[in-house]
């Protein structure tokens, strides 16, 4: 489905289709592995002539930005937030982000140069913050709605760097079950890695770049987890590197409750699921989104339990940190 629309979506409030459809094809691009890449060069040449232009758009006012693990719900989480009457949708903007900042690209879909996973505070600098002004503003210009919601679940490891950009920034922690997700994952990259012109192209990015990249700059900078960099390293199946993923995004998840909780709500995919009205209630309090009824009814229609996930094997080094993390994460108890 394109830019994720549904005939019932489109049904309920049709005008959020529109902005859905302007969210895709003029500000988020197409990253690695998604179709219609062709036109990422009409998306760039727009962004560049927004970030430079003069004009002064709408300001920015308290965005929301979905963190986590991806295959954790974070995509149903934006597009059920998207039927918010105030809310304008963008599903993981990394051609935006690219232009924000040219060293984010951690999976290779714009840039082959320098990556960098984690952005800190002192990353941001002036000619960045009006990039992202003028960007995040000229969607709200071109949408007409009052607040953002970025689903982009790696700016975890930004979070600071983001609040250096937006102030009020409001943030989500998404989590969800690690035997599901891990294995959504897994899944994902069987089904949707591909070869091209030399390169495999994957959930790891160009040539396996982003976990080159998560191994290099989180991995080895982690207390425990460096101690055992040597074996994380060998990991070579989707499923063992996608544990890798969802142990070190959910710790840096569990490490920013503990030091942000003021602008960070954790939401669990679970609660979503089997009870919408109560767990976007919450979350809309804390995100100071006003009552909606037609948004509670578009989610109690679109989300419903999923069945959980085998178990599977874990590599005996990774096992006790993955069981840890679920105990922290609540889910063993």
């Amino acid at each position: 489905m394109i830019a994720q629309l549904s005939p019932y979506y489109i049904k309920t409030r049709p005008i959020k289709a529109i902005t859905r459809l302007i969210s895709y094809f003029f500000f988020e691009g197409r990253p690695l592995t998604t179709k219609g890449r062709w036109f990422n060069p009409v998306v760039f040449s727009i962004l560049k002539s927004i970030s430079v232009s003069n004009r002064r758009f709408t300001p920015i006012q308290k965005p929301i930005f979905i963190l986590g693990t991806g295959r954790s719900g974070t995509t149903i989480l934006g597009i059920v937030l998207s039927m918010h009457k105030d809310v304008g949708y963008l599903n993981e903007p990394k051609a935006l982000w690219h232009l924000i900042h040219p060293d984010e690209d951690i999976i290779g879909s714009y840039s082959r140069g320098t990556a960098k996973y984690r952005l800190k505070a002192e990353d941001m600098t002036d000619e960045m913050e009006q990039r992202a002004k003028q960007l995040f503003g000229a969607y709200l210009s071109a949408t007409g709605v009052k607040r953002i919601v970025d689903k982009y679940p790696e700016l975890i490891f930004r979070v600071d760097y983001v609040r250096a950009l937006f102030p009020d920034a409001r943030f989500i922690f998404l989590v969800r079950n690690g035997w599901d997700t891990c294995t959504s994952i897994a899944a994902w990259s069987d089904r949707l890695g591909i070869q091209l012109n030399g390169e495999t192209h994957d959930w790891w990015g160009v040539n396996s770049r982003k976990w080159h990249l998560m191994v290099d700059q989180l991995v080895s900078t982690d207390i425990d987890l460096k101690d055992i960099l040597e074996d994380i390293k060998s990991s070579k199946s989707h499923l063992e590197r996608a544990v890798v993923e969802w142990v070190v995004t959910m710790r840096e998840g569990l490490s920013l409750i503990e030091t942000r909780s003021e602008y960070i709500h954790t939401v669990r995919f679970e609660d979503l699921t089997s009870k919408p009205e109560e767990t976007l209630s919450s979350l809309c309090n804390f995100c100071e989104l006003p009552k909606d009824d037609t948004f509670l009814d578009y989610a109690r229609h679109t989300l419903h339990p999923v069945p959980s996930r085998e178990q599977f094997d874990l590599h005996p080094k990774i096992e006790p940190f993955f069981y840890d993390t679920m105990d922290r994460l609540g889910y063993n108890t």
